[in-house]
């Protein structure tokens, strides 16, 4: 059974976004740990909001996820021109590190799954050290496919997790969530894209210069030109919203 949320939402295309900073974020979240009320969190951005609009069942992941937080600065920008403003922009690189530092006081355990087994290893080991409160109760790379889904699945109900971050690409990583949310029952189950690969030390995060600009986007494509394809999602999105302003915040 879906949890209700108790945030304030906007709709942006039918997708419910909460509107809540990051410490109503946290706090709602650690309430949902308490209470063992399992809790999909996608960190949306325009790329998705666009490969929901062309895919019907990556919409409906969307909208059946417990919590959508405006990640990307697009989908900030769309709440307010279409004046349904969110409070701020809750990134999925911070609001990992933020609950992680809440869960020291309760010594919540965590299990990452992604990314190649080099980078998994380090990033467990990262965060262990960083934060000593919490217990990386296991890790498993993302090299696996729907054949060895059960004993993954299997393995992670072993460590009885109170969050779960998921590193595969938005593609695969909550469609992946979404369609084992039920089976794991794990009151925070969260897709963090390149996130292990920044704490890990592989690739660093944009500059805090590209970040208050809110254009972490650009680094990111300056840094892997391959990502072009992708980011022609970002205009479409914009060009979207200023052609339908009147419709984008209304309930599909």
């Amino acid at each position: 059974m879906k949890a209700e949320s108790t945030l304030p939402t906007v709709p942006i295309f039918g997708i419910r976004v909460s509107k809540a900073d990051m410490k109503t974020t946290v706090s709602y979240l650690t309430e949902a740990v308490h209470k063992r009320e399992p809790h999909q969190v996608i960190t949306a951005n325009p790329i998705m909001v666009m490969a929901a609009l062309e895919n019907p069942s990556y919409m409906e992941i969307m909208k059946s996820a417990e919590l959508v937080v405006p990640d990307g600065t697009g989908v900030v920008w769309a709440a307010k021109y279409c004046h349904e403003p969110v409070a701020e922009r809750v990134a999925g690189f911070d609001l990992l590190h933020e609950l992680l530092h809440q869960g020291e006081s309760y010594n919540w355990r965590v299990y990452l799954l992604g990314s190649t087994p080099e980078v998994i290893r380090e990033t467990a080991s990262r965060l262990q050290t960083r934060y000593p409160g919490i217990v990386i109760a296991g890790y498993h790379d993302g090299y696996f496919g729907p054949a060895e889904d059960e004993q993954i699945v299997g393995g992670i109900l072993e460590t009885k997790p109170d969050l779960l971050f998921v590193a595969r690409g938005a593609d695969s990583q909550e469609p992946w969530i979404a369609k084992y949310k039920s089976r794991l029952q794990i009151p925070v189950m969260m897709g963090v894209g390149g996130s292990f690969d920044v704490i890990s030390g592989k690739s660093r995060r944009a500059p805090v210069a590209f970040q208050k600009l809110r254009a972490e986007w650009l680094y990111r494509l300056l840094k892997e030109p391959t990502r072009y394809k992708r980011m022609l999602a970002l205009p479409k999105f914009a060009v979207k919203v200023v052609r339908e302003k009147d419709k984008v915040t209304k309930d599909k």
